[in-house]
This record gives structure tokens, C-alpha cells and sequence, in this order.
């Protein structure tokens, strides 16, 4: 199935309630160099949950990492990759963490979007059924269904790819069908609506802390170092905002580091950005669970090896890495030719995105107490 770059109804009607949060004077939306800034970062999921706005948008809110930076940002949740991207172009948001195939995508069918920076660089999606399921691998999903968060979002090429992998036709021998994270994703797989998963490492923590036992299947090469969600814009005003940016995401990446250092508080962080997390529980009740979940994702999205104090050269896409992103992504359909990446990919505002105290965050990160 080709995707067709228009925001799903829900996400349409939610971005254009919140279009203000991106507007302003020019002054304030622009923000020219060190001035005050108002920014809205789409978050590319409908569910608010222990993930990225916890790791970049909580912690460098509550800890006044954005204060410092003179932005004051907002959020909007879309429904995936494709209906953020089209929030950034369209200019009801500025900034989203995006599936770097929906970003290749959209810039293929000249969606005007600039990829600025790398967030998740572990390949976080894999295949998961019921511990007592007969599917093994990719040679046993003819006639399958395939449970994917939504046809906008990054399972759903994933999905495609790995069936292709197995030398299927996406098209005709699987049928994927959309069910969510969390309690719908567990629900349609142990009600039988669905045969197996395709959700990120993340969303399975959730599932197994709530009590359903999972079996992952191993992914095929073809998805070693490929990139997932990177930070994009709106391409029309880059210019104007690339001060902004820069600075958002110097504090983003401060939060990453403080949040890989210390998760649970960044955890305690969420519940107080976003409670609507602790869905009527309290953080007691929650808090061991939802940690655990933000590990999993920190572990998608910071290297895969050495510690927070080895971290460093935040957002880094290397050419090698871009070109199995672009082969993958045309083999997931997203895309029919390669990308012009020098028109895509801007790696400019890393130099000053990365410039900041990292001894300091990570003492703050240490003696934290939420």
C-alpha cells in the first residue's frame, strides 16, 4: 500500500487546534540568534508514554534546560512519522523526532522537511508473538496478521521490509492491520486478532511489565545500523529558526544525557510533565515498571556500548549509516530511488548543539532528587 502524505483525521484536527502553539510574532517563532523562542515539537505518537518526551522533552523542561536556551516549548501528538512530518511542513509544529524512513519519504514526494539531527541510533523494531506461537521466522508468515501501531507509522514499513526479507509479497501474503501500544497492542495478540507484533523495544517493555509474555523473533541483516528517529523541520523557515533549533537541540540532547544517567528520575520527571502517564496510579505503583520501560528506549537511543560519560557527538548520522537507511527504506517501499541527501540532511547545528558542560549534567543527573 502506498502512502499518501495527508495527516490522518485525528491528527489534522488536533494540529489545527494547536497550530498557535507554533505561531507568534517572528520575533517569537523565528527567534533570531539568542532571542527569545516559542517552539511546538510533534511528538509522533498519539500515546504519551516512558519514551522521548519523557528523555528530551520533560527533563529539559522541569530542569530548565529550554529556560536557559530562551525557548519555551509546547507539544502536539500526532498519529506517527508521517502525520509529524506534515505538521512540521505545514507549520503547526517545528521540530519532531520522526522515523528517519518517513523523513526520506517525505522528502522523495518534496514534503518540505530538513533532517537536523539523530536521536534513536540502535535499530529499536523486532517481531514479537505469543510464547507458544509456531512462527519461528519470516518463512512462516504467509497468511499472517501483522499488528502494527499504525499505517502511519514506523511499524508498518518495518513490517513490509521483513516480510520482503523472507521473500513474501508484502502486498498479498500478510495483512497488516493497526492495534496500537500497550493494553490494545497486548489484547489484539492474545485475543488472536493478530499473530504477531511489530512495535519497538520500548512498547514490548510495556507489554511484558503489564503481565503478557512475549517470544522475539531475530531480525535479518538487512536492518543492522539502520537509523530510526531523527529530528526533523520544516524546510520553508530553516533559515530563520536554525538558531532555534540549534538550541533546542543543545538542550534535548543535555536531557538525553541526564536521562541515561539518571532514568528514574527523568522518570519522576515525566509523571510531573506529563501525568497523564500514571493513567490514575500512583508514581509508587508505576514507577519500577515505567523506569524499566524508559530504559529500553534509552537503549535505542544512546550508544551501544560504554556509559553516560562516555557519550558524546549527540545526533551524528554518518554517510554509512544514511545509505543502509536509504536502502532499507526503499526496500520497506517507502521510497522508489535514492534521496538527495545534501538536500535533506543538515548536520550544521551539531557542532553547537554538542557544546555544553556534560561533567555538569551528569553531576546534576547524580545528585538529583526528585
Amino acid at each position: 500500500m502506498k502512502r499518501k502524505w495527508a495527516l490522518l483525521p485525528a491528527a489534522l484536527a488536533a494540529t489545527l487546534v494547536l497550530s498557535a502553539c507554533g505561531g507568534g510574532s517572528d520575533d517569537e517563532a523565528g527567534g533570531g540568534e539568542g532571542k527569545e523562542a516559542k517552539l511546538t515539537m510533534a511528538i509522533a505518537s498519539a500515546v504519551i508514554g516512558p519514551k522521548e518526551e519523557v528523555a528530551v522533552y520533560a527533563v529539559a523542561k522541569e530542569l530548565g534546560y529550554f529556560a536557559e536556551e530562551k525557548l519555551t516549548v509546547d507539544t502536539i501528538n500526532t498519529d506517527g512519522s508521517v502525520a509529524a512530518l506534515q505538521a512540521v511542513a505545514s507549520g503547526s509544529g517545528d521540530i519532531t523526532p520522526a522515523d528517519a524512513g518517513s523523513v526520506l519519504g517525505a522528502a522523495e514526494k518534496n514534503v518540505p522537511v530538513k533532517a537536523v539531527g539523530g536521536l534513536v541510533q540502535n535499530w529499536p523494531w523486532v517481531m514479537a508473538v505469543k510464547p507458544d506461537s509456531p512462527i519461528t521466522g519470516g518463512a512462516d508468515l504467509r497468511g499472517k496478521k501483522i499488528g502494527v501501531i499504525s499505517l502511519a507509522s514506523g511499524s508498518a514499513p518495518y513490517a513490509r521490509a521483513y516480510v520482503k526479507a523472507a521473500g513474501l509479497d508484502p502486498a498479498k501474503d500478510v495483512e497488516l492491520l493497526p492495534v496500537g501500544v500497550g493494553a490494545q497492542a497486548a489484547a489484539a495478540l492474545n485475543d488472536g486478532k493478530v499473530d504477531m507484533l511489530a512495535l519497538y523495544t520500548q512498547a514490548y517493555a510495556v507489554i511484558e511489565n503489564a503481565g503478557t509474555q512475549l517470544k522475539y523473533l531475530t531480525n535479518p541483516d538487512v536492518f543492522n545500523g539502520i537509523r530510526s528517529l531523527t529530528f526533523s523541520v520544516g524546510a520553508r523557515d530553516f533559515d530563520a529558526k536554525k538558531d532555534s533549533y540549534e538550541r533546542f537541540l543543545r538542550a534535548a540532547y543535555k536531557a538525553m544525557l541526564f536521562s541515561a544517567k539518571n532514568p528514574e528520575a527523568a522518570m519522576k520527571i515525566g509523571y510531573k510533565v506529563f501525568p497523564q502517564i500514571l493513567a490514575g496510579k500512583s508514581a509508587d505503583e508505576r514507577l519500577k515498571a515505567d523506569t524499566e520501560s524508559l530504559v529500553a528506549w534509552l537503549k535505542t537511543a544512546t550508544p551501544a556500548s560504554g556509559e553516560p560519560e562516555q557519550f558524546g557527538d549527540w545526533g551524528a548520522i554518518s554517510d554509512d549509516e544514511w545509505a543502509k537507511t536509504q536502502a532499507y527504506t526503499k526496500e520497506a517501499g517507502q521510497i522508489s530511488g535514492d534521496v538527495d541527501l545534501k538536500k535533506l540532511w543538515d548536520p550544521s547545528l551539531l557542532s553547537g548543539a554538542n557544546n555544553f558542560d556534560k561533567a555538569a549534567v551528569l553531576s546534576k543527573a547524580a545528585n538529583y532528587t526528585a
